[in-house]
């Protein structure tokens, strides 16, 4: 019995130490319910605060960052909230630049180090195009930051509904909407569990000078249209145009004349590309991008790592309904267990002929029911290692073709130009037709379909 009531007074004590362990915790936790008062923290360092759930209205500003998180080693959790930002604020030229100097707008910056966001629901409202081609929902420049849960909803590009085809920079007179940048001096950035959907033209996910990022969990999607649909609109920006569009065959996927008259039985994204790296910024170079478990749907290019400047590694990833590419696949760059359809764009390309010595291992989706499209994968460089597969044959249309050193397709634009494909060891476990054309050297083919050797055509 002495024991027993010994034992009994041990557990009493734990579970009172326990008790007021949890209550010290949760007296660390800021609890606010106002936008304003929220505002007070994100400069703080070493805070926690949670905002009551509720829709907040974003509709002023001080500055072209309209909401900065500046504060080290933060914790802020948005569950249940949903932020409205007026798209009329990315107008506004009476807001004050920030302290890098950089003239891009974004709804939040999170520049902190060790900062955590999660929860948040935020959405742009107002359909009004802002003054440049940068505008963005995050910028993410800090340190070990952590974007977890978090769902954007971009609106308010100009001019919208037409995709790519009437320019890309900001020199074109293009209005965009991005979703999430990750951009020098960022390291170790994580998104986690992140949606995007895009209802603007932008890029969902980019990545621009950072190092270390990892993408995992994450979701994007955004519209498509025929360029039929375009060619029938009465009145608009195209019919303003008489349907011209840029020059030269080709706009980012979709096919035009060369004097650049917009053509029927094409299809467009409405927007950019799903996660998408960039060689560097302002001289600092991407570097280690990890993208983990993602899924892009109905975007321009799916996951596109082709234009990083380090191997990447792109593991469980799932692309459908791309209209340019699913997966753009550059120099070392490593994709495992990656699926992609080709009902509008090729499901993968390894395009560049400096590319050497990716790994690629893709699963080919049901890719009947497309349009403006034969190419099921196309492969230039040297040294790749590709195993294609797809879980059912029919899901590979009889006139789709996996191709060697060619042109066509996402990535060059110069018809006239020299590709080759050289050292390629491909295993094709699917029946489409492997063509090999001039430029292939030493190819090392396992094919279940075809293998048709083109190299002495001129």
């Amino acid at each position: 019995m002495k024991y027993f009531k010994l034992l009994f007074s041990l557990l009493f004590l734990l579970v009172l130490a326990t008790s007021f362990k949890l209550n010290v915790v949760e007296s660390d936790v800021v609890l606010v319910d106002t936008l304003s008062e929220f505002k007070k923290y994100l400069g703080k360092d070493n805070v926690k605060v949670k905002l009551a759930a509720g829709n907040y209205q974003i509709d002023d500003a001080q500055k072209i960052r309209f909401l900065e998180f500046t504060g080290n080693n933060t914790h802020f959790d948005l569950s249940g909230v949903r932020f409205m930002v007026d798209t009329r604020l990315f107008s506004r030229k009476d807001l004050a630049l920030s302290d890098d100097g950089n003239s891009m707008y974004c709804a939040i910056e999170v520049s902190g180090k060790n900062v955590m966001l999660e929860g948040l629901y935020i959405e742009t409202y107002g359909g009004q195009p802002g003054r440049q081609s940068k505008n963005k929902i995050f910028n993410v420049v800090g340190e070990d930051v952590t974007l977890k849960n978090i769902e954007v909803r971009t609106a308010g590009s100009s001019p919208w509904g037409y995709g790519s085809l009437y320019g890309i920079g900001g020199n074109s007179g293009v209005r965009k909407m991005n979703g999430i940048r990750v951009g020098y001096p960022a390291k170790n950035t994580k998104l986690i569990g992140c949606k995007v959907h895009m209802r603007a033209m932008g890029h969902a996910i980019f990545i621009q000078g950072a190092e270390n990022t990892l993408i995992e969990n994450c979701h994007v999607d955004g519209l498509l249209r025929t360029t039929d649909a375009v060619l029938s609109e009465t009145s608009g920006y195209a019919f303003d145009k008489n349907f011209y569009a840029g020059k030269g065959g080709y706009v980012e996927g979709t096919m035009v004349t060369e004097d650049g008259k917009i053509i029927a039985g094409e299809i467009i994204s409405l927007s950019e590309d799903g996660i998408r790296m960039y060689p560097e910024y302002n001289g600092h170079k991407t570097k280690n991008t990890t993208v983990k478990n993602c899924s892009v749907t109905k975007m321009r290019r799916g996951i596109c790592t082709g234009l990083s400047t380090s191997g990447d590694k792109i593991i469980d990833c799932v692309v459908r309904e791309c209209v340019a590419t699913g997966f753009n696949v550059g120099n070392a760059d490593t994709l495992i267990n990656c699926s992609a359809d080709a009902k509008y764009a090729e499901a993968f390309c390894i395009p560049y002929t400096d590319a050497k010595s990716a790994y690629v291992e893709m699963n080919i989706l049901d890719s009947r029911g497309g349009i403006a499209n034969n190419l099921l994968a196309k492969i230039n460089g040297a040294d790749h290692q590709v195993i294609i597969k797809t879980s059912n044959p029919d899901f590979i249309p009889d006139n789709m073709d996996i191709k060697l050193s060619v042109w066509e397709g996402y990535g060059n634009f110069n018809k006239n130009a020299k590709m080759h494909a050289s050292d390629i060891k491909l295993d094709n476990q699917t029946e489409a037709k492997v063509l090999l054309y001039p430029g292939t050297k030493s190819p090392d083919i396992k094919s279940k379909g075809e293998v048709k050797d083109k190299t002495s055509m001129k």
